[in-house]
């Protein structure tokens, strides 16, 4: 859906996701709706990079514990990131911990977390205020919140070719290839349900996060949130 819906620019989007974040050894960190491992997979690449720059010259220094909780409802899509990750060669790598949870009610304890992802994910939750509410209760005083979700346009020849495609293309396309136009017709209209930028902004602040802010992309295709735990 992703390919689909990004003509796979998700990609791109999931590593500019990861470089705000700025990964460092030994973090704790908490992606959510991440079963397939795409977030997990950069973050833990960029640490791997970060370590083996410090540890070049300097024989004495240990790496500190890092671990990579993937969190998600889906337990399918947790197996689908397991044998990802050992087709990638993580399969042994005991920082990723695979977790099936509920955004809502995540299974960790309070100020645990350097950091929390959640990417084309929020949309989809039941209550949105509960999960920020749970993201912002799990991350440590200076962790940052990041979520990279899809969201509405408003430049107005950006928006008229997206609506055409969304609208027009992609269900034909889900029918075509998949089988499941309802999917696919539920994926658009579920963008259309979800706050626009500023709204869904104020909702971080609301749930306790300060310097939120969020960065649009393609005209706000797409958009990068960002707050802190101060």
């Amino acid at each position: 859906m992703n390919d689909l819906m990004s003509g796979g620019l998700h990609r791109l989007w999931k590593e500019k996701l990861v470089s705000k974040l700025n990964p460092f050894p030994g973090m704790k960190h908490l992606d959510v709706a991440g079963g397939t491992g795409d977030v997990a997979f950069r973050i833990l690449e960029s640490i791997n990079n970060v370590g083996r720059r410090a540890l070049r010259g300097h024989d004495d220094v240990v790496p500190e514990e890092t671990q990579i909780f993937v969190c998600d409802i889906n337990s399918n899509m947790l197996t689908v990131g397991k044998k990802r990750a050992q087709e990638r060669g993580f399969g042994e790598d005991k920082s990723l911990i695979w977790v099936e949870g509920d955004a809502e009610t995540l299974k960790f304890e309070d100020n645990s977390m350097d950091g929390y992802t959640i990417a084309f994910g929020i949309r989809n939750v039941t209550h949105i205020e509960k999960a920020l509410a749970e993201a912002f209760r799990v991350l440590k005083q200076g962790g940052r919140f990041l979520c990279l979700e899809l969201g509405h346009v408003e430049l107005p020849i950006i928006k008229e070719l997206y609506d055409f495609y969304s609208f027009s293309v992609i269900p034909v396309i889900g029918e075509l290839v998949a089988g499941d136009r309802k999917s696919y017709q539920y994926l658009v209209e579920s963008i259309r349900r979800f706050p626009p930028q500023e709204k869904f902004g104020s909702m971080i602040a609301e749930a306790g996060f300060q310097n939120v802010e969020y960065e649009n992309l393609i005209g706000g295709v797409v958009a990068i949130y960002s707050g802190l735990k101060l």
